[in-house]
């Protein structure tokens, strides 16, 4: 399985939750794994801001959160770690374009690979 590469076990967790609280369904494709590589590339500053945003969000109901800047930009990595159709590498999971039938056909041709984010 992906390896985390900036993110404990805890933190990657919290964000696993948050991005299956925004994107119902997430989890199964570790939406953390991607995300993690995002922040891996983000500058100190901007990744612990990042993170903070996440641990903020995972605080009581997410609907508490909905009109705050943390949930905009948590909500926004969610949405791309699902809907980009990102599977962790040894997760048999079915990815989110199979789920909303993206099937054109330059979708079905396109070889994804996650290597610039050093997901392998």
């Amino acid at each position: 399985m992906g390896a985390l590469q900036v993110l404990d076990a805890g933190t990657a967790q919290t964000v696993q939750r948050v991005c299956e609280a925004i994107v119902p369904g997430s989890g199964r494709v570790r939406p953390e794994i991607y995300v993690d590589a995002l922040l891996a590339r983000m500058d100190e500053g901007t990744r612990g801001a990042a993170i903070g945003a996440f641990e903020k969000v995972a605080t009581g109901e997410t609907a508490e959160h909905v009109s705050t800047p943390e949930f905009a930009w948590v909500r926004a990595l969610a949405i791309e770690a699902f809907y980009s159709d990102f599977v962790a590498p040894g997760v048999d999971a079915q990815g989110a374009w199979e789920e909303i039938d993206f099937s054109t056909p330059l979708a079905t041709r396109l070889q994804k690979d996650w290597s610039y984010l050093g997901i392998t």
